[in-house]
């Protein structure tokens, strides 16, 4: 398979009920793209149309050199001649067929290629022991991995994943999720993934489309664009920051990791965490408590010195939202406009950022 030098670009517009879809996106050739907003921005219908499932959607779409759609000029790709892996939130596996064989129905119409590694792919999605067993006998979570493996074996040129986890219990929710970081590394083709559960998002995103009401409102690394101070109300939830760092200390009695991230260190809960292990988590800006002083006698682990960037109203509340730098990492705090003046802070202050150690998630 050779790879694509250019990413996908759609614009797109449609009218599916009382949602309008009028999008515009830029996604790379290569990572983990989400389409990230509440329910009902649009997100699963933008997947389809993208995927060609929605032929009454107009605008253009194309992939690296393939033009899938162009509206103008009357071309329209069918879905199974655009080379995609679809995973839907509902598995739609064969019936009759084993899970092997369900596997192994892509595998085999894409000419069983030899650069997938199909034996590796089923033991690091657990399936070994399956095979041989009925989809009908599975657990959601069991025909979800399969579902997957079956996608990624078909040689597509590109993923959809749309909501996959949303239908599974938590335990095989966070199982599975532990899967796909994994591949993450490995991953050789684009993927776009649906999700309204932020911190799915942050754990695998490596680019990030904001939909609200069938419109992009924002779209960048998940770092910046979920720092920034203009995103609407219906995006309040998501608002925080993005931590990449490496484990440097690991505390087995208390349970903790110390993570080093370019703005200082962070000490978070100890899960399967591995020394030099690198490690992506999130900090809701409602978690973060701002101070003029390092506090002392507090029963808060984390204060990281930063310097305020910006404040902004967050929409018609009694709260701000206020853009920090930390030696070069954006943080962002959520507080009271109260607290804003009482505390005398304006652009150029230096601060500590507190932040409680249960408010962050690996």
């Amino acid at each position: 398979m050779t790879e694509s030098l250019h990413g996908l670009d759609a614009k797109l517009a449609l009218r599916r009920g009382a949602l309008v879809l009028d999008v515009d996106m830029a996604l790379p050739a290569r990572g983990i793209t989400a389409l990230f907003g509440p329910s009902g921005a649009g997100k699963s219908t933008c997947l389809r149309a993208i995927a060609g499932l929605e032929q009454d959607s107009t605008g253009r779409v194309s992939f690296g050199h393939d033009l899938w759609q162009d509206s103008a000029r009357r071309v329209f790709v069918p879905p199974h001649k655009r080379r995609l892996g679809y995973v839907f939130q509902e598995p739609s596996l064969l019936p009759h067929l084993s899970v092997g064989g369900n596997i192994d129905y892509g595998f085999r119409r894409a000419g069983r290629p030899a650069h997938l590694d199909r034996e590796g792919m089923i033991d690091r999605f657990g399936l070994r022991t399956l095979l041989d067993r009925r989809v009908g006998a599975l657990s959601g979570g069991e025909r979800q991995r399969v579902s997957m493996v079956r996608a990624l074996l078909s040689d597509p040129a590109l993923l959809l994943f749309d909501e996959p986890l949303s239908a599974l219990d938590a335990t095989a929710r966070v199982d599975l999720l532990g899967c796909l970081e994994r591949l993450h590394g490995t991953l050789q083709v684009p993927m776009l993934y649906v999700s309204h559960n932020i911190d799915e998002v942050v754990r695998l995103a490596d680019h990030i489309v904001l939909l609200e009401g069938g419109h992009v409102v924002a779209q960048g690394n998940p770092q910046d664009t979920l720092t920034r101070l203009d995103l609407p109300p219906a995006m309040g939830e998501a608002l925080g920051t993005v931590i990449e760092g490496t484990v440097r200390g690991i505390d087995t009695h208390d349970q903790l990791i110390e993570l080093e991230f370019q703005g200082g260190t962070l000490w978070l809960p100890h899960h399967e965490e591995r020394m030099g292990q690198s490690v992506r988590c999130r900090i809701a800006a409602r978690d973060v408590v701002l101070s003029r002083e390092r506090q002392v006698s507090t029963s808060v682990l984390n204060q990281v010195a930063c310097r305020i960037v910006a404040m902004a109203d967050a929409g018609a509340s009694s709260q701000c939202l206020v853009r920090l730098d930390a030696s070069g990492s954006p943080l962002l705090a959520r507080i009271t406009r109260r607290s804003w003046h009482d505390l005398g802070l304006s652009p150029g202050d230096e601060v500590w950022a507190q932040v409680k150690a249960v408010a962050l998630g690996a």
